[in-house]
């Protein structure tokens, strides 16, 4: 996969490609319309940020790639790569529980905060894409 090199694009399946860890100097792409919304992605190196019409939706340091994303049914799916061990921050319901399974593995419920957000850690490397799903627990 390594870096999408538009910064942001909708795939044939309805999902969202984005961010590109190999730049040195930061890079956006605003006003993406897909599927009625408007999406936003900053990215390089040392972090990756998508946002739906002006929220929060994904944020990783250092950058990442991520590729079919999917947002379905309370459930986050896809696939991240970068050339180092990553935290991801994806904005959920609040206060809600939710299992975070990498590789068919699960890796724990976690507990989103007031604000919704839930952080956790993905070993990467680069060449390396680990597939990520989130779902209600």
């Amino acid at each position: 996969m390594s870096a999408i090199k538009e910064l942001l694009r909708a795939e044939a399946d309805g999902s969202l490609s984005f961010g590109d860890y190999e730049l040195a100097e930061k890079a956006k792409k605003s006003d993406f319309e897909h599927e009625g919304d408007i999406y936003k992605v900053k990215t390089y190196k040392d972090i990756t940020r998508l946002e739906k019409n002006d929220s929060f939706i994904y944020e990783s340091v250092p950058g990442t790639a991520v590729s079919g994303l999917k947002l379905e049914n309370g459930c986050i799916s896809f696939t991240v790569e970068g050339p180092e061990d990553a935290d991801i921050t994806l904005e959920l319901a609040e206060a809600q529980d939710y299992e975070v399974i990498l590789n068919g593995t699960s890796a724990g419920i976690i507990k989103t905060n007031l604000g919704g957000k839930l952080t956790f850690g993905a070993e990467l490397s680069a060449g390396e894409p680990v597939e990520v799903v989130i779902k209600n627990a």
